[in-house]
């Protein structure tokens, strides 16, 4: 018993202090990558490289291969195992080869679909513990999803460089695409941006159907540099943003319609005022679609008046900070007119209005 609890563990140890050598080695090297193509490259090559053997470690010891990858740690979230549960482990692997199976394989339907049936006689059977167990794995699969959607963004990007602009570029490309091919591509690299935003919305609509979709919310609040990538990318994954947001920005109305303390109130204010912020912005640029709206007229006129209500819960001084942001993006589209948060707009003004007159 004692040997096969230190074969399973040695090897989650080994992997989480390479994990956080790696993690802190990270920090410094992107904020000089930014500015250096080389250091930026080498600083590829190294996680890329640490990645695929990561990857491999749990191939090595069977009791331990259940692990998350790297992307979720770099996220602050781990394996959920539900304590030592099967059950939880199993959900998990199911949701990490949902990510990793390419969506024209025979198999990914399979699998997500296998998924999808397990978690939902969890929550038929009414039991505490398997509820407990479909939030924290979906939690973790969804800060996991993301994070590899993010990276994917980030990626595609970067193989969009204009090779034209200077032979070193040219070379830099094709050096970083022969050495893909020769260490492997990692998890992320083989699922298209597209893929990972649908399969984001699926994590977050089976979350609302567990009763934890508020952990979704706090964590698409909590984005930092997502919105800002999503304002640059191609519309038809912006579209899938757009479908994204409007799913959460529905599901962050009802949070904290229940009696809240004055400190939970705060917080919650603050966390919808940074997902308004972080994501007014793409629904003013991302909406029009390819051929037809995102959304149509009828889920317009619901979501404006969604995104007027959470914007009435804050203060004066939130709101005109929420609607400057709307403001600005809002007339720098001139191809989209919408959301249209006019009357907001009055609204706030005339009360500010009447709060200056009231202190004359």
């Amino acid at each position: 018993m004692m040997e096969s609890s230190l074969t399973t563990i040695a090897p989650l140890l080994i992997r989480n202090i390479l994990t956080t050598i790696l993690m802190f080695a990270d920090k410094p090297l992107l904020f000089i990558a930014e500015k250096h193509k080389l250091v930026e490259f080498i600083r590829w090559f190294v996680v890329s490289t640490s990645l695929f053997f990561l990857g491999l470690l749990p191939s090595l010891f069977p009791s331990a291969q259940n692990f998350n990858s790297f992307s979720d740690h770099r996220k602050g979230g781990g394996c959920y195992n539900g304590g030592d549960s099967g059950v939880a482990r199993a959900l998990s692997q199911l949701l990490s080869l949902v990510n990793d199976i390419p969506v024209n394989s025979r198999k990914y339907q399979v699998v997500r679909s296998l998924a999808e049936k397990l978690i939902d006689e969890n929550l038929d059977k009414g039991n505490d513990s398997l509820r407990e167990i479909n939030h924290g794995v979906l939690s973790t699969a969804f800060r996991r999803t993301l994070s590899l959607l993010e990276a994917a963004i980030l990626d595609r990007g970067r193989c969009n460089v204009d090779l034209n602009e200077e032979s070193g570029s040219v070379y830099y490309n094709r050096l970083r695409w022969f050495l893909r091919g020769v260490v492997g591509q990692v998890s992320y690299m083989g699922s298209s941006a597209e893929k990972l935003a649908a399969e984001s919305l699926w994590l977050a609509r089976k979350m609302f159907d567990c009763g934890c979709v508020e952990e979704a919310v706090r964590v698409w609040a909590s984005a930092t540099r997502l919105p800002c990538l999503a304002l640059s990318v191609d519309q038809r994954l912006q579209s899938s943003l757009v479908k994204f947001s409007a799913f959460l920005f529905k599901q962050a109305q009802d949070i904290g319609t229940k009696d809240v303390d004055k400190v939970a109130n705060g917080e919650l204010n603050r966390m919808k005022m940074r997902m308004l912020t972080s994501w007014l912005p793409l629904l003013c640029r991302g909406s029009n679609g390819i051929d037809v709206p995102v959304l149509s007229l009828g889920e317009r006129a619901e979501l404006e008046k969604t995104l007027e209500d959470i914007i009435e819960t804050l203060g004066l001084e939130e709101r005109e900070k929420v609607l400057s942001v709307w403001l600005y993006h809002f007339t720098q589209c001139a191809s989209s007119d919408w959301p249209n948060l006019q009357d907001c707009y009055t609204r706030w003004y005339n009360s500010s209005c009447e709060l200056l007159l009231s202190e004359l």
